[in-house]
């Protein structure tokens, strides 16, 4: 995936990504690229990476539901490609929660993303992330 290196919102996750080892300063800097967001591109990248850096599961949810929320008002296929991810960790998020319901959603609209991804490594890391997903749900759907 390419992504605008001189966009201030990627910069600034990028350099998070760079320290997550350091989980608050990380933190400190997707909350600035929360902060710096232009449009809801900007928001579905900032959205995504704070989401990693939540107490709770259900802030996790709230984040990534945000991310995605966010992707899909991108009408002009830049977030195209990483909807799919998106839509992963949606889906994790939501198991752990224990809204499984909603986790197979999630998981569906992830595998409906899939296409738009090239046939490369990474693809491959996202379609073993949604079996992972996938054998972790419940066999039955909540009530």
């Amino acid at each position: 995936m390419n992504f605008d290196q001189g966009n201030p919102v990627v910069v600034l996750c990028a350099a998070g990504m760079a320290i997550e080892g350091e989980a608050e300063k990380a933190r400190q800097l997707f909350e600035q690229a929360w902060d710096a967001r232009t449009d809801d591109y900007d928001a579905s990248i900032a959205a995504h990476f704070l989401a990693r850096h939540q107490p709770s599961a259900e802030r996790r949810v709230h984040w990534n539901a945000l991310a995605a929320r966010h992707a899909e008002a991108v009408t002009d296929g830049r977030t195209d490609q990483f909807k799919a991810s998106l839509y992963l960790n949606l889906a994790d998020a939501l198991l752990v929660a224990g809204e499984h319901a909603a986790a197979r959603d999630a998981l569906a609209t992830a595998q409906s993303h899939v296409g738009a991804l090239p046939d490369d490594g990474y693809r491959t890391f996202v379609q073993r992330g949604l079996a992972g997903i996938e054998r972790r749900l419940p066999e039955t759907r909540d009530a």
